[in-house]
């Protein structure tokens, strides 16, 4: 039940419940109080009868005679007072009457004879006597109800007592349902983010289907959200220092070999021309081998800033990707790599021109890398309804490749090679990470960035990139980029 629905039952049940209560007590009390009233009355019928053949006397109403008799009659539960035909008090047993002259009016007099009237205290009976057919005076008789009254003052108390008592029952329910429901709860909620905010172990605890439940939910829910983040972050830091490790290492040995040469061009005379030449060329090979890196560096933290947008320019796919696939035939040609590149593209595409290069070169230049001389690189850019074969991909890329997306052009480098082991393909995307961590670095010319930054630039165009590997088979990286979008905002229309 929601929070909501049980506090307003709570708040109608305790407005209701006391007066359910009280009113079953005031109607048991009344039902109480009827059955004594009749029982009441039949007993003081039967003793007023007892009294009517003495006060009928007209003696009695005469003056100064003797009224011992009545007087023997008369106790604290029982009052008698005889009045003349006028009205006035020939005798009264109680003792606040002023005077024998005090008298009743004739109104008074004749207001409720022969009826026995049930007060609150007591019964009060009237009756006119008579000496044959003269009216000679009347008597008024009161019966004390005092074991009436006393009960009513008990059962009032034992009224009072009960009601108290459900009252304090409803109060301290409602006020345990409460702490249960809602108090205890939401400390203990208050006490899991406190303990949160200070990096403590937290253990979940089962969530109700209400407001707090669902507020515990989102708070859990938020909590592993925050140690995702941090561990990313931390992650990212780790990654950055290592980074930062590994380049200052990498940048310190060409920059070490540049000092020496340089020295040795200034300080050795002897030095052939031939020597200086290769020295010259050492010095510009290593600064650009340096430039390299910092540019792959700077990339690398450029695509890695949410607040980087890459700009795309729109761009004819036939011509474009044609230029893209014609730079590379020489670079092969010198180590004697047959090169099998082609582009089979039609339609409109957005792209960043110079980091789709950038994507091209840093596959090839792998690709290259890790050719062996006389071995064989396939460079081929497609649409679906372009191409015309697709028989020289590997048999294990074919059977795993899903390429079936006709709105897509796809970039595949492939080359013959040793492979990437299975247990190390995962992490070829993964900043300075190099699957032959035994090549010098005079024989590798990348920083370990390349695959991390081609893996995003082609997800900075909306698209994603899978590689493939077969031991002594080779390698083959396929990049898969939509076709021509139109950006509004944050809307993506396909044109």
């Amino acid at each position: 039940m929601k929070i909501k629905q049980w506090l307003l039952v709570s708040y109608f049940l305790v407005m209701v419940l006391p007066l359910a209560v009280a009113y079953l007590l005031f109607a048991w009390i009344q039902s109480y109080n009827d059955e004594q009233k009749v029982e009441e009355y039949f007993a003081a019928s039967i003793k007023l009868q007892s009294l009517h053949s003495i006060l009928d006397d007209p003696q009695l109403y005469q003056p100064r005679v003797d009224r011992t008799e009545v007087e023997e009659l008369t106790s604290s539960e029982l009052q008698i007072a005889l009045y003349s035909q006028d009205g006035f008090i020939l005798y009264s047993s109680d003792p606040t009457a002023t005077s024998m002259q005090y008298g009743l009016t004739k109104e008074n007099l004749y207001q409720n004879l022969y009826s026995l009237e049930q007060g609150y205290r007591a019964f009060s009976y009237k009756q006119p006597v008579l000496s044959g057919n003269e009216l000679v005076g009347f008597y008024e008789v009161q019966i004390a109800r005092e074991q009436w009254t006393e009960g009513v003052a008990t059962r009032s108390w034992v009224m009072i007592g009960i009601f108290i008592s459900v009252f304090l029952t409803i109060f301290i329910a409602v006020a345990y349902l409460v702490n249960q429901k809602l108090t205890k709860r939401l400390y203990q909620l208050m006490k899991q983010m406190m303990a949160f905010a200070r990096e403590e172990e937290i253990t979940e605890l089962p969530a109700g289907k209400d407001e707090i439940g669902e507020l515990t939910l989102h708070f859990y829910k938020m909590r592993r959200e925050i140690e995702a983040a941090r561990e990313l972050i931390d992650r990212e830091q780790r990654e950055k220092e290592y980074m930062i490790a590994s380049i200052s290492h990498d940048l310190k040995t060409p920059l070490t070999s540049i000092s020496a040469y340089a020295e040795s061009l200034f300080s050795e005379r002897d030095l052939t021309a031939s020597e200086r030449d290769d020295y010259r060329k050492i010095i510009m090979d290593k600064a650009q081998y340096m430039k390299q890196m910092i540019d792959d560096l700077l990339m690398y933290n450029l695509l890695q800033s949410p607040k980087y947008d890459m700009e795309l320019l729109e761009v004819d796919g036939s011509e474009f990707f044609e230029m893209l696939v014609s730079d590379y035939e020489p670079l092969c040609r010198k180590k004697n790599i047959e090169l099998d590149a082609s582009s089979q593209v039609s339609g409109n595409y957005q792209v960043n021109p110079k980091q789709l290069m950038r994507v091209s070169d840093n596959l090839m230049s792998n690709a290259i890398s890790y050719t062996k001389n006389g071995g064989r690189i396939w460079m081929h850019i497609f649409s679906l309804e372009q191409i015309t074969s697709k028989e020289w991909m590997f048999d294990f890329v074919q059977e795993t490749a899903q390429l079936n997306d006709e709105k897509s052009v796809y970039l595949i480098v492939q080359n013959e090679g040793d492979g990437i082991p299975k247990d190390k393909i995962d992490y070829v995307f993964d900043p300075l990470y190099q699957v032959d961590q035994a090549r010098s670095k005079t024989d590798s010319r990348g920083t370990g960035l390349g695959l991390s930054i081609t893996k995003q630039i082609i997800e900075k165009h909306d698209g994603e990139i899978q590689i493939y590997s077969k031991s002594g088979v080779g390698t083959c990286v396929i990049c898969r980029i939509p076709k021509k979008q139109k950006r509004n905002g944050d809307k993506v229309e396909d044109s």
